[in-house]
């Protein structure tokens, strides 16, 4: 936890992203296989993250709760130094 009491964005992330793979187990269990199709959709943007460094639900949290990274501290994409930053 920082300072002022907020969780960092990846905390927040894989919270989210853990509460939404239960409920989508749940849903498979109990009303139809096809929403398994949510557990990949949260596997993907889990490796959107991994990858590029933000995913749909980050730049979410970013703009509505002006969460911040822990791993990336600087507001440029992916946290790279801004000459690194592609167009």
């Amino acid at each position: 936890m920082r300072r002022d009491g907020r969780w960092p964005l990846e905390r927040v992330l894989f919270a989210l992203a853990g509460t939404v793979t239960l409920i989508s187990a749940l849903l498979v269990a109990m009303v139809s296989t096809w929403f398994v199709l949510l557990t990949a959709f949260v596997g993907v943007n889990q490796w959107l993250y991994v990858l590029v460094g933000n995913c749909p639900a980050s730049i979410l949290l970013r703009r509505t709760c002006r969460l911040r990274s822990a791993i990336y501290p600087s507001p440029n994409r992916g946290g790279m130094h801004p000459k690194e930053v592609t167009a």
